[in-house]
């Protein structure tokens, strides 16, 4: 043989050896020596070989929960999109940084001198992140105004949101977004028009009117005139389809309502940001004042602290943190995650701004043992797309916080497969159902278009606990959420004694009621959480 055939068939046999590495490092259970996982890798390569992952960008790690040691790794260490999955980042810094007791107050100050029930000054209203204000938390604190004894205030009503800056949207979030109530504005004063607590929006009403040809009845909750509403919307006869659009204006709180509404059909209700949060509390609060017998002379001001030496009238105290967890993860809430990122960083390092929280974020990361240097986060939500996180440190950071003193109310809040309850199940509260995934199974979802994924906990088989992420990218199918349930449930049955999987577990074609999958009529989009498609529930 001559020595170019040599160096050729050298340079071959290096060739296939260099892609059988590859293939395994990027497909497949990672070879730990100690700790083999029988059977996982085929069950698990099974699912993932479904035809609606083809050209996707996939990561899948799984280890066990107490060891940290990897039992299945595919593209673990690849950086990818993450959605809603973020959440696991941003909460477990909020619980560390801020504590499980914390609390944002709403107050109000008096600045001025007192004259019977005249305040020669300044009425001020302060908020410090409170997503959970209710227009009924407002009226408390009116209620409590009137009670000291103030009826005529000579001054202004002064909003002061300056323990946040004035960045409103978070880094690269959808401009088309921007009226969505899953994409509304960042303020430390806001109002939640229910108690899914979706601060800076408003939920609207439409009701059809008597007759064909009526403008249908447009409640807005909670009622205000600072959100104005331009209703073309018109009521069509009985049987014709239903067809209502309700967007806001950019830059303006003019809601459009258009469309048509059969007679006699239920009423139909969408939820809607508004446009600068602040100005919108300061509007609820005048109101429920009013409603007090407290009249204030000069209309609101917005923007100005609260100056030194005034006199707390009122105050009202949020939930703690450790229970604003669960409609935050439960429910996949954005503004909260916002809210919580710019508050670590007016706590820790004395700015309430995106950088500063997300700075004050990677040390705790960093301390935690993970290598904030080698992910990406610019939000707290996951909605920029410019966030890249692997499936590897999702994984240490779930095992990593098992050793936390908050752990055990960070594991309560996250959704938990197939339980109905909206507050327990959350966004997983209709998947993996008739599984052995079905009330054990504790994980975020994570949902855009394009974007999946599932990352948490699952007690197998054996009674071991796993750790597990899994993300996907740039798919085309309009949903993949069947194949994420599928490998819940195929870990929930697994079992190293049986290394078999049980028949029918490890499917990926099994049906799911899950809502993503769905289409928004109202928006056209597709791949959103489900819990950002009201009124259609999980």
């Amino acid at each position: 043989m001559s020595n170019i055939s040599r160096r050729l068939r050298h340079r071959a046999l290096l060739c296939a050896v260099a892609a059988s590495l590859a293939l395994t490092a990027t497909s497949g259970a990672q070879a730990g020596a100690d700790s083999p996982a029988p059977g996982l890798s085929e069950t698990l390569d099974r699912i993932l070989g479904d035809t609606r992952l083809d050209g996707a960008q996939v990561g899948v790690v799984v280890s066990d929960a107490r060891t940290g040691q990897t039992l299945y790794q595919r593209n673990g260490d690849g950086r990818l999109v993450p959605a809603s999955s973020t959440k696991l980042l941003t909460s477990a810094a909020a619980m560390a940084t801020l504590g499980p007791d914390y609390r944002f107050s709403t107050d109000v100050f008096a600045d001025g001198s007192r004259h019977g029930t005249v305040l020669q000054g300044d009425l001020y209203l302060r908020g410090t992140g409170d997503p959970t204000m209710l227009a009924e938390d407002y009226d408390r604190l009116a209620a409590a105004v009137a009670a000291a004894g103030i009826r005529r205030v000579t001054g202004r009503l002064v909003a002061d949101d300056t323990r946040f800056d004035s960045s409103r949207l978070g880094t690269s979030w959808a401009a088309d977004d921007e009226s969505a109530y899953y994409s509304s504005q960042i303020s430390p004063l806001t109002v939640a028009p229910d108690t899914d607590y979706d601060a800076g929006t408003v939920s609207l009403t439409v009701t059809p009117g008597a007759a064909p040809g009526e403008a249908p009845a447009v409640k807005v909750t909670p009622p205000n005139d600072y959100v104005r509403i331009d209703n073309g919307a018109t009521t069509v006869a009985s049987g014709e389809s239903r067809a209502i659009t309700v967007d806001r204006l950019h830059g303006s709180n003019t809601i459009v309502v258009s469309g048509r509404i059969p007679v006699e059909s239920a009423p139909t209700t969408s939820w809607i940001s508004v446009w600068e949060p602040t100005g919108y509390a300061a509007a609820v609060f005048a109101d429920a004042l009013a409603a007090h017998g407290v009249k204030v002379a000069g209309g609101p001001v917005l923007g100005k602290a609260v100056p030194q030496g005034a006199k707390t009238l009122a105050s009202h105290p949020s939930m703690p943190l450790k229970d604003l967890l669960t409609p935050f993860l439960k429910l996949s809430n954005n503004n909260h995650a916002e809210v919580l990122v710019k508050t670590i960083g007016y706590e820790e390092k004395g700015s309430g701004t995106w950088s500063a929280g997300l700075s004050a974020s990677a040390d705790y990361l960093r301390n935690l043992g993970l290598d904030p240097t080698a992910l990406r986060q610019v939000d707290g939500s996951g909605l920029s797309r410019m966030d890249m996180v692997s499936t590897e440190q999702f994984t240490e950071l779930l095992v990593a916080a098992r050793q936390q003193p908050w752990f055990q109310d960070w594991y309560d809040a996250l959704p938990v497969a197939c339980v109905s309850d909206r507050m327990t199940g959350g966004t997983l509260r209709s998947r993996m159902c008739g599984t052995a995934a079905a009330g054990n199974l504790h994980s975020k979802t994570g949902s855009l278009t394009g974007v999946s994924g599932l990352s948490g906990y699952v007690t197998d088989a054996d009674g071991r606990e796993l750790v597990f992420s899994f993300v996907s990218n740039n798919y085309v199918a309009s949903s993949v959420k069947s194949i994420e349930d599928a490998v819940g449930a195929a870990l929930a049955a697994y079992s190293v004694k049986g290394a078999e999987q049980p028949h029918g577990t490890a499917r990926s074609d099994r049906r799911t009621t899950d809502a993503p999958a769905a289409r928004d009529e109202q928006s056209g989009r597709t791949g959103l959480e489900c819990s950002w498609m009201k009124p259609v529930s999980c």
